[in-house]
């Protein structure tokens, strides 16, 4: 499944903690390349990443609990 990050509402939001969440449940993502991707999302941009699909549920409410908004792409 993909997700479209959209944005961080967290009024002092956690760059390492969004990191290792993009991490975590990407299905093929390295700490670089999720550093990266967080910091292009604290700026205002959008961002894609691919989630396996077992791990769904635990993406979408670990996201929520960082006050990270997504679109479910597919």
């Amino acid at each position: 499944m993909k997700l479209n990050l959209v944005s961080c509402d967290a009024q002092r939001p956690d760059k390492r903690a969004i990191a290792n969440c993009i991490v975590e449940i990407s299905s093929n993502m390295n700490a670089s390349l999720a550093n990266e991707l967080t910091a292009i999302l604290l700026e205002g941009d959008a961002v894609d990443i691919e989630v396996d699909d077992k791990n769904t549920s635990f993406a979408l409410r670990a996201l929520r609990k960082l006050s990270v908004d997504y679109e479910i792409v597919a």
